[in-house]
């Protein structure tokens, strides 16, 4: 029997608090071994109080992580795995919009693939217009930035050797877990799940945040800009190659009488591509350097119950 350790980032959901957890129990009380670990992700509506709560009526089933700010759902996920002690990590948000039922159909998947990591794909995505939209052009551009194959969800099962080794993992200040885990392995398997409306309060995914999530992974889990300056710089080069060639057959040609034109519109164009092209090797290796030296934390833990 796999023992089970089930993450749940919380950010401003105390009334679904109650309700998920008996969910869960519901479903795995005398099936599983498991165990449910909140991160309390700098929430304001009573959250940690509800934590608690649940922990005092459940203490060995419970365990509670307060961090000291809002950290962000992925360094709170990050945080909740290092107190995991299940063989299989199971990950949740705090909405019930993936229902408890769900979880069984996470474990067969793994037990009938064998696969280091389960993602759990909504046949139907109950999200806002808005949020499917930037949710798709999220998972579909973070796809080519990455290499990988842009089919993930915040419903997923990892096998805890995976977990230790993202552990060890000298992580950026801002973070995306499953850049993480395609760095670790290349066995996923994924499985349909049921997706239902959110019950109470919004989404912590507003446009603006979802818009920031996706400059973060170009930025910080790509170097697309870097290689973008640089193919930017070579075709620009290429074009004010050509026209400097231009420029200088019409200056012989006597098709241009100013002087010093030629000479000024080839020499600027010119070495502005030549810059640019420059910058952007230069910021590779800055990049790579930023990625070795950056070694502040990706989370502060206020309490621990």
């Amino acid at each position: 029997m796999h023992k089970l350790s089930i993450v749940i980032p919380v950010y401003n959901s105390a009334p679904m608090l109650d309700p998920l957890f008996s969910g869960i129990m519901h479903e795995l009380e005398g099936k599983a071994e498991y165990e449910v670990i909140f991160v309390d992700d700098g929430s304001r509506d009573g959250s940690w109080a509800e934590i608690e709560k649940l922990k005092a009526k459940h203490p060995a089933r419970i365990s509670g992580v307060r961090l000291s700010q809002n950290f962000g759902q992925h360094n709170a996920l990050l945080c909740g795995f290092s107190f995991a002690k299940g063989d299989l990590v199971i990950t949740m948000d705090d909405d019930m919009q993936h229902p408890p039922s769900e979880i069984p159909k996470l474990i067969a998947k793994f037990e009938e693939t064998d696969a280091d990591v389960v993602y759990g794909i909504p046949k139907h995505r109950r999200h806002g217009a808005l949020r499917v939209a930037g949710s798709y052009f999220l998972r579909n551009t973070s796809k080519l930035a990455q290499d990988n194959r842009g089919e993930g969800s915040s419903f997923r099962l990892i096998r805890k050797s995976i977990i230790e080794q993202m552990e060890k993992h000298r992580h950026q200040n801002w973070v995306f877990v499953d850049e993480i885990i395609h760095w670790y392995t290349g066995y996923f398997a994924s499985v349909d799940v049921e997706h239902h409306p959110r019950k109470e309060g919004k989404s912590g995914y507003s446009f603006r945040k979802l818009a920031a999530m996706y400059v973060n992974i170009i930025v910080n889990h790509s170097v697309v800009p870097l290689r973008l300056m640089i193919l930017l710089g070579l075709l620009g080069s290429i074009f004010t190659f050509s026209l400097g060639i231009i420029f200088i057959y019409r200056k012989f040609a006597h098709q241009i009488t100013v002087d010093g034109f030629t000479a000024q519109i080839v020499a600027t164009l010119f070495s502005a591509s030549i810059l640019m092209l420059c910058m952007g090797i230069v910021g590779q290796y800055m990049y790579k350097l930023f990625q070795l030296q950056n070694q502040r934390p990706s989370y502060s833990i206020k309490k621990k119950i």
